[in-house]
């Protein structure tokens, strides 16, 4: 059975201007796929040292997957895993809230409860 939420890193701008505008309509990389790449929890950690490594000021949005209808696609990607696509924005409705994210060099997530 497929999980009903999935993340979405972005930075904290992107996270402000999507809040603003109702809707997420994708990073550079996002729009140039052509769709909006969310990750499960387990593909999450995969994810953030992957493509976020070293970075800080990002956001971690939790998106219900319920919420989205027939624009929420699952593909293959990474290893052949199925990872869950957005075809169109995402709607701030959709989402569950977000909280901020630091990514280490080394790729590990650093989350507020876990700034202590």
């Amino acid at each position: 059975m497929l999980p009903t939420k999935a993340f979405k890193i972005l930075s904290a701008s992107d996270w402000r201007q999507a809040l603003a505008e109702g809707q997420y309509n994708g990073s550079v990389v996002d729009k140039a796929d052509g769709y909006i790449h969310l990750s499960t929890l387990d593909q999450l950690e995969g994810t953030a040292a992957k493509h976020y490594a070293g970075q800080s000021d990002l956001m971690l949005v939790e998106v219900d997957l319920d919420a989205l209808g027939d624009t929420l696609v699952w593909e293959p990607s990474r290893g052949g895993a199925l990872f869950p696509h957005i075809y169109g924005p995402l709607p701030v409705t959709a989402t569950f809230g977000a909280q901020p994210l630091s990514v280490t060099d080394s790729g590990e997530m650093i989350l507020p409860e876990q700034a202590d």
